[in-house]
């Protein structure tokens, strides 16, 4: 027996967090009665309606993808703009996946998705603290000033950041900016935006280089691949150990 919401998410139709929003609404039948309760356990022999569509166990299934600027962090969208699932499911991926986590709408680069509910818990938890590289394109000249403040913390919204690896790789005199690679291990909302807004250097140009050991190397902008095995077994070693480098007998695998 487990709960209700882990199980919807588990079967791959949406994340935990949105299968309780469901439940709530009054969105999700057990057996063909409504369940509003959050605390309700079910079993393999119960039958699962969410918003009228029955729920079937699928085979889990792991992508990641170069997600192209211009484009949605979404299985849908109510403005009719493109969204990221697009081009998988057109390029043949049956299963119902969705993103994990989220990037802007004009931000690029790594993207993982996934039918697999408990594995998205637990990399979108704030004490996974899995790293995400940015780089970034910003405006105005960055001194060792800002790149320290960086490093150590700035305040977004009442709230002083963690630590970050920031190095500068680049500035443009002419063109009064600067390109500088930041990794962070949170996931605020527009985090490394309003972190450079902070330092007053506005980002005008933000593509996520990596997250965790996954990269984009060889895909064009929409292009996808399927995760092998060990990767999959290495992102749940590195979500479920917040510090996995320092666990006896255990080493980080580079790709």
């Amino acid at each position: 027996m487990e709960r209700l919401q882990k199980v919807i998410a588990n079967r791959g139709y949406t994340s935990r967090r949105k299968a309780e929003q469901l439940i709530l609404e009054g969105k999700v039948k057990v057996n063909g009665v409504v369940v509003k309760e959050l605390g309700i356990k079910v079993s393999d022999k119960d039958e699962i309606e969410v918003e009228g569509i029955p729920l079937t166990k699928e085979e889990k299934v792991y992508y990641v993808i170069n997600k192209p600027r211009g484009t949605i962090c979404a299985v849908s969208d109510d403005k009719n703009r493109p969204v990221v699932v697009d081009f998988l499911h057109k390029n043949g991926v049956k299963e119902r996946i969705y993103p994990v986590g989220r990037l802007d709408y004009d931000t690029s680069g790594v993207l993982l998705l996934t039918n697999d509910g408990e594995l998205t818990n637990l990399l979108t938890h704030p004490k996974s603290q899995i790293e995400k590289t940015y780089l970034v394109r910003c405006e105005g000249i960055v001194n060792n000033h800002d790149l320290m403040r960086l490093r150590t913390g700035v305040l977004i919204d009442g709230y002083l950041t963690q630590k970050a690896k920031v190095e500068l790789l680049s500035v443009d005199k002419k063109n009064k900016s600067s390109q500088v690679r930041i990794t962070i291990t949170e996931g605020k909302y527009h985090q490394v935006k309003k972190m450079f807004e902070a330092i007053n250097h506005p980002v005008k140009k933000l593509r996520r280089e990596r997250f965790a050991f996954l990269d984009v190397e060889g895909l064009k902008p929409g292009e996808f691949r399927k995760l092998k095995i060990h990767e999959v077994k290495q992102l749940y070693v590195l979500a479920r150990f917040k510090e996995p480098h320092k666990r006896k007998g255990y080493k980080i695998r580079r790709y």
